[in-house]
């Protein structure tokens, strides 16, 4: 028997991009665009009339921002789960996205095989879960459903005191560059400290999913300088 598709409601303050992710998630075998929306106040309009299994939400919304959607949504009760696809880039927000349950964190510009890999392990994740549902999780399963998910591109969890989103920020960050980035860079991009974002480009660096290159500046002090190596969706 047939899977019953995905229903999701993308919601983002532009048409345009609502409208340019709506076909990107119709791409994705077993997914199906339920709706659209621009505001806080319409997405929840449309989820107290027609529940959905997913939100691709945006932070960024005119009446009030998509976290604060988030956490309504849990206070009314409404059952959905919310994958976060916005150009919010600060720690701040990312952590808060994590601790009021969003999935995921998408970061604009995104590519199609970028979100199509979020979906698809979000897709793999239910099809887990409705397969054995009294069944005892394993570890992974259970990494998984809180997000604990592996290095970006990688095949080991990240060591203790490392986050993966802050991972997946910097991973960003060195995906979207036109050129290689310093530390400083990558830091001021990202919204991090220059010690988190050289603590992170080392981390990932020795998954070998970052090289860099020396850069000898005026002063004689060489630059290190990184780019992503690791897989580009």
């Amino acid at each position: 028997m047939t899977a019953a598709p995905i229903d999701v409601l993308v919601v983002d303050d532009d048409p345009n991009v609502a409208r340019i992710n709506a076909a990107y998630v119709s791409k994705v075998a077993g997914f199906h665009v339920a709706g659209t929306a621009h505001s806080a106040a319409e997405a929840l309009l449309f989820l107290r009339r027609h529940p959905v299994d997913l939100v691709l939400l945006d932070h960024y919304l005119p009446d009030e921002s998509g976290l604060a959607l988030l956490r309504r949504l849990h206070s009314l009760g409404i059952e959905t789960e919310a994958i976060m696809v916005t150009a919010a880039r600060d720690t701040k927000t990312v952590r808060a996205a994590q601790r009021h349950g969003a999935l995921q964190y998408v970061v604009k510009p995104f590519t199609f095989a970028h979100l199509r890999g979020k979906l698809d392990s979000y897709a793999a994740l239910r099809r887990e879960l409705a397969t054995s549902p009294r069944a005892a999780a394993t570890q992974e399963t259970v990494d998984r459903i809180f997000g604990a998910a592996t290095p970006p591109g990688g095949t080991e969890t990240l060591p203790k005191g490392h986050s993966v989103l802050t991972a997946d920020l910097v991973r960003e960050v060195l995906h979207n560059a036109a050129a290689p980035l310093s530390a400083q860079e990558v830091a001021t991009r990202a919204g991090l400290s220059r010690q988190t974002a050289q603590r992170y480009l080392k981390l990932l660096e020795g998954a070998g999913l970052v090289r860099h290159r020396l850069k000898h500046g005026e002063t004689g002090r060489p630059v290190h300088l990184y780019h992503w190596h690791g897989p580009l969706d």
